[in-house]
């Protein structure tokens, strides 16, 4: 279990603010302090009143309780309970608290059910504003300007960006565009601006950050995604190996990998290693890339001459983070 893990049962509960388009379409929730363990309630989610909303968040939550024409929403306060995280979400109230739960680090990648989140969620026009229905823009945008304002549109996407809702302790993160709420982010990750973390997914501790982290691909501590490198997911539905990441690895420059590693791994860069990638071992024997699927010392390497990938055992360190770039 992970140093700062408090998962005491399989259930959650979040106290929050909803945003709830005029045809009652659910945009948003946003559990400022979510809790997991035994569920005080059943599997709901339930309106508060307005002594309920204070005492669950603080008198400061009041103003934020009202509608808003320009948007065409109206927010909401909130309480999500769940019953247990090893089911699926109910709906997307519910999503939206097992995302934070990840973002906020009380419960690791993988280890809750997301089956069937996005048929849950509506498109949302993520804006400067806040978020409205996508349909709502370009009135939006005329109202804004008409009060000399510019209406920024950062996305139109079924999930937002991490920081808008979440900002963990001890993270550096260059664009936070590129990391989307229900990201787990490790003490001392840094994320630099051509870095990418899906939700389900992150670092385990202090990571260097500048290639892609799929959905649902965990990275150990210590080690580095370098700059284009890319991990394979399974969201796409093309793959279904899940892919883990050990420590103290190295994916060099423009790598990638679709199996797992285990520690002290490096691919070199420019190499893609495949579940199906064929592998000369220094044995001579060819094998699948997956038969080394989270062995730990090996270096992944095309040879200069023939292109031939090679897994040649490794009995040093490639080096190490450089510990000014991974303190907050």
């Amino acid at each position: 279990m992970l140093a700062g893990e408090t998962i005491d049962g399989p259930g959650a509960v979040g106290y929050g603010l909803a945003t709830i388009a005029s045809d009652g379409c659910v945009l948003d929730t946003w559990y400022p302090a979510p809790k997991v363990g035994a569920s005080p309630s059943p599997a709901s989610t339930v309106t508060l009143t307005q002594e309920q909303a204070t005492l669950a968040l603080g008198a400061t939550s009041i103003p934020c309780v009202r509608s808003d024409p320009h948007r065409a929403v109206s927010v909401i306060a909130v309480q999500t309970s769940i019953d247990d995280l090893e089911q699926p979400p109910r709906d997307a109230h519910d999503v939206y608290l097992r995302l934070h739960l990840l973002s906020h680090r009380l419960i690791r990648p993988r280890k809750v059910n997301l089956d069937g989140l996005f048929s849950l969620l509506a498109s949302v026009a993520w804006t400067s504003f806040g978020p409205c229905l996508p349909e709502r823009i370009e009135a939006l945008r005329w109202e804004a300007r008409s009060a000399s304002f510019a209406l920024e549109v950062r996305s139109i996407d079924k999930l937002p960006r991490m920081t808008d809702y979440v900002v963990p302790s001890g993270v550096r993160i260059a664009d936070a565009n590129r990391v989307r709420l229900g990201a787990y982010l490790g003490h001392g990750t840094t994320v630099l601006h051509e870095g990418f973390c899906n939700f389900n997914a992150g670092t385990l501790g202090a990571s260097m950050v500048e290639g892609r982290i799929s959905a649902g691909v965990v990275v150990g501590n210590g080690t580095d995604i370098g700059g284009g490198a890319s991990i394979m997911g399974v969201l796409s539905g093309g793959g279904k190996q899940v892919v883990s990441i050990g420590e103290r690895c190295l994916l060099g420059a423009n790598s990638g990998t679709g199996i797992s590693l285990g520690d002290d791994c490096i691919v070199e860069a420019g190499c893609y290693v495949t579940a199906g990638t064929l592998v000369k071992q220094p044995s001579g024997e060819v094998v699948k890339a997956a038969e080394l699927s989270g062995k730990s010392n090996i270096l992944f390497r095309r040879h200069s001459q023939t292109g031939a990938v090679e897994a040649i055992p490794r009995n040093r360190s490639w080096g190490s983070l450089n510990p000014a770039l991974h303190v907050a």
